[in-house]
């Protein structure tokens, strides 16, 4: 029986080539998924476990808050409250999953899909528009990776997206990825990124709020509120849009959403509450134990008085100066401090660091130290010509009006009268008065030293004339009133302070009323603001300082104004410009208090022929630093002063006539 012929099928060229394609194809595949597989491997191993992965980054957020909560400064980068996959919003997980994952769920950390639409699109558009990065990727791309296009870096991200995926759950890398992602505005995380704008965590987040945040990832420098609100809004309107697209809400809920109605948080002041923020953080380490938590700084800063001290200086500093002022309220509670014209061009804090002669302001202790030494504001002393050891005090116009009363003296700010009390109480009596009351820098016993010629810092000078207000008491300037945790744990609170008697109440008292007098008749009566007001000018020699210190309402304010370089300003004079300045903040800082009647009734000084003259008749002699004359020397220019930092002329109006009956120098 003859067998059947056996057919068998040969393959053509082609088909053998297409055969060792294939083979080829697949065992490269196979070979490299091994590969991979060996690669995503050893990744796994050295990722962090997903629990040293939440620990705090490096990096602190400071948070600076004024009195009434508002964030006036925030430093370092801002890391929230960490936030489990449970405590996160369904908003704030489903907007971020449908703006920058919709497949989220569906691939092992790297989406093909998305990786063909990028390549598409490149190869269309000729440059990369769209990004097919996973939530999974970025995340490690955030962690341990960078920003930078390369296809090396690509592909260790893709390896380490995988690897994470093997070790983590998808819950576990949403909760990394909402908690770690950058948002802009220094924001880390939804919940700093919530409490940046929108100044609340993000546990009460709103779905419009959700969408703005979700729409800052791809480019937080662009769409962040701080930077531009009405892009931020713009971007969130396409995220409710994606939402919606995606399922995740409903068209009535998508229509529902008012981005319109979102309330951004104020955004914080840059310029002059930067004197005060850098004042009160370096005493940070000494209020609490180092922490990585991020805190909230609440302070004393008033911000309508901030605001009102600023304007008050720049108003009013002459031209080519710079000024400063503190404000203290009774219990030391700083309320507003300007340490210059300009944070941004000038960062020196001339409130708290620079040290300048404060002239006649430091009569206040040597007045103090007459008073606690046995004399009365209603004793009578001769204004004369005196000298002591070479030294010869002039007053300030030449003039000398015989015997006259303490009151009168310290009202129009005798200086001959001064030394002669320097000389009866000792300039070592007077320097421990000021010691006493608070003053940190040096502080001479020459002759010369009871008109202001040791220096002084305007906190200290402010903080003495306080102490008076106080009745003699110490009262000791404070800005931080408590340290928390952004949850809300407690780090340190203030604490009253004791105060200590400085001086017996009756001299604060009589003291008290020497300073109304300096106002009401004297110096000093540019600074009435319509209520009992108590306070002293301070000019130094060749109007290289002006001062004016006093209080009313309970708020001590010092004012100074001058040049860094300490040339001569011509016509600066505490009883002006200070003056003027002080009065300016202290009608709106007091606004909103009581008037205070002080506890001793100002008793006028009589008054004095020749005294009682327009601003400027009393230029006509000036005198060094020792009370001397200077021969030949300008009234109102320094010969190396450029003209152009010289005040121009005010025009004649109301308010220069007002000016000019109100104001004198001492």
């Amino acid at each position: 029986m003859a067998r059947a012929p056996k057919y068998s099928k040969e393959r053509g060229p082609m088909g053998t080539w297409i055969f060792r394609i294939v083979k080829t194809g697949v065992i490269a595949a196979l070979l490299g998924v091994m590969v991979l597989g060996i690669f995503v491997a050893i990744a796994r191993s050295e990722i962090d476990s997903f629990e040293d992965l939440k620990a705090s980054p490096n990096g602190q957020m400071i948070r600076i808050r004024a009195a009434d909560g508002t964030v006036i400064q925030s430093l370092g980068p801002s890391f929230g409250r960490w936030l489990t996959i449970d405590q996160l919003p369904s908003e704030m997980k489903d907007a971020m999953v449908s703006v920058e994952d919709r497949r989220y769920y569906l691939h092992p950390g790297v989406d093909p899909i998305g990786i063909t639409r990028s390549v598409y699109v490149r190869t269309v558009d000729g440059r990369w528009t769209q990004g097919g990065s996973t939530i999974t990727q970025q995340l490690a791309r955030n962690i341990y990776l960078n920003n930078n296009k390369e296809f090396g870096r690509k592909i260790r991200e893709v390896i380490l997206a995988l690897a994470m995926e093997t070790k983590f759950s998808k819950d576990q890398i949403l909760e990394l990825y909402l908690n770690k992602v950058y948002f802009g505005g220094g924001a880390y995380g939804v919940d700093a990124a919530s409490r940046r704008f929108f100044d609340h965590g993000a546990e009460d987040i709103s779905l419009a709020e959700a969408a703005i945040i979700a729409g800052l990832v791809k480019a937080p420098s662009r769409y962040a509120p701080t930077a531009d609100a009405k892009a931020a809004l713009d971007r969130a309107k396409v995220v409710v849009e994606v939402m919606q697209d995606a399922g995740m809400i409903t068209a009535v809920q998508a229509a529902n959403v008012d981005l319109a109605g979102v309330r951004l948080a104020a955004e914080a002041p840059q310029d002059s509450v930067r004197y005060f923020t850098d004042w009160i953080l370096p005493q940070l380490d000494g209020l609490i134990e180092e922490t990585e938590k991020p805190i909230d700084v609440w302070t004393t800063l008033d911000l309508n008085m901030q605001r009102a001290a600023s304007s008050a200086i720049a108003a009013n500093v002459p031209s080519g100066a710079q000024g400063a002022l503190v404000s203290i309220d009774r219990d030391g509670a700083v309320k507003a401090m300007v340490g210059g014209t300009d944070y941004i061009s000038s960062n020196y804090n001339r409130a708290v660091t620079a040290v300048r002669q404060p002239g006649s302001a430091w009569k206040l202790f040597v007045y103090l130290a007459a008073l606690e030494a046995g004399y009365r504001p209603e004793d009578m002393v001769e204004d004369k010509p005196v000298e002591i050891d070479g030294w010869q005090p002039k007053n300030s116009n030449g003039n000398y009006a015989g015997e006259i009363s303490l009151r009168t003296a310290f009202a129009y700010s005798k200086n001959t009268v001064a030394a002669q009390i320097g000389q009866d109480v000792g300039t070592g009596s007077i320097a421990n008065m000021a010691r006493r009351f608070g003053i940190s820098s040096p502080v001479n016993t020459q002759p010369s030293m009871v008109l202001g010629t040791s220096d002084a810092r305007v906190i200290d000078m402010t903080q003495a004339f306080a102490a008076v207000a106080a009745g003699g008491r110490t009262v000791t300037p404070y800005g931080i009133t408590k340290v928390t945790t952004i949850d809300g744990e407690l780090l340190y609170a203030v604490k009253p302070s004791s105060a200590v008697q400085l001086v017996d109440d009756w001299v604060a008292g009589a003291m008290t009323d020497l300073l109304q007098s300096a106002v009401a008749t004297g110096t000093g009566r540019a600074a009435n603001i319509g209520r009992p007001v108590a306070g002293k000018t301070g000019t130094t020699s060749s109007n290289k300082d002006g001062w004016f210190l006093g209080f009313s309402s309970g708020l001590t304010t010092g004012v100074w104004m001058g040049r860094d370089d300490a040339r001569r300003i011509g016509g600066l004079e505490g009883g002006r410009a200070p003056a003027q300045a002080w009065a300016a903040y202290m009608r709106v800082a007091v606004a909103g208090r009581p008037v205070e009647k002080f506890a001793t009734e100002v008793t006028f000084p009589e008054a004095l022929e020749g005294e009682d003259t327009l601003l400027g008749a009393d230029e006509m002699l000036l005198f060094d630093e020792n009370g001397m004359p200077i021969e030949g020397a300008p009234l109102t220019q320094d010969p190396d002063l450029d003209p152009a930092d010289e005040p121009g002329p005010e025009p004649l109006d109301d308010a220069f006539i007002d000016r000019a009956l109100n104001g004198r120098r001492d």
